[in-house]
């Protein structure tokens, strides 16, 4: 089909309608950082708070997504782009949908988060970065993936032999060295309180 032959098909049912029904704001959680930061251990920590406090949830984890949507692409900067690119609109149709999305992706560019986050209005969209320092993922390292890394025998490994861009302006920052998964969890958790009014 011709792109030019594609029209948007306008909905009776809108956002604002779905939000109304579960009774909150429907946003997205965009958690970046380096692999072992704690990007999936947090978005998973907050679902279950948010759950317990009758928000509708869905986390999208970049490693759950590459064994499905995303099985296709591999890890170059143009598959990478293609990855948080799909990311991008799923999560964009989850908040349409009146559901607050946590996501937990590297996503480790900038344009690419920046890309994301145009998808959205302001304030729909919150980046989260998870802070902790190379040598602690390292140490971490639950995968064994930055023992490979630095073996050569995974290429273009990020923080190792691809670059990670830490966000400029994140909504959130939180530091996984320092602090506990509640501790955090909390911190965020306030922050919508005042934002979002959960």
């Amino acid at each position: 089909m011709v792109k030019s032959n594609v029209v948007w098909h306008t909905q009776s049912i809108t956002k604002e309608h779905r939000q109304r029904l579960k009774k909150h704001k429907s946003f997205v959680l965009w958690f970046t950082g380096l692999s072992a930061s704690g990007k999936s251990t947090l978005a998973n920590a907050l679902e279950c708070k948010l759950h317990k406090m009758n928000i509708h949830t869905y986390l999208l984890d970049g490693d759950n997504i590459r064994q499905g949507l995303n099985k296709d692409l591999d890890f170059s900067k143009k598959d990478r782009r293609e990855n948080i690119r799909r990311v991008a609109e799923v999560t964009k149709l989850f908040v349409d949908a009146g559901i607050v999305v946590l996501t937990a992706f590297i996503s480790p560019y900038r344009t690419d988060r920046e890309m994301a986050r145009q998808l959205f209005n302001p304030g729909v969209f919150i980046e989260i970065y998870v802070k902790c320092p190379l040598e602690i993922c390292e140490k971490r390292d639950p995968k064994g993936l930055y023992k490979k890394a630095r073996s050569g025998s995974i290429p273009l490994f990020t923080g190792i032999s691809a670059p990670y861009e830490e966000p400029v302006k994140p909504e959130i920052v939180v530091d996984t060295q320092n602090n506990t998964v509640n501790e955090i969890v909390d911190q965020i958790i306030d922050y919508l309180k005042t934002k979002q009014n959960l």
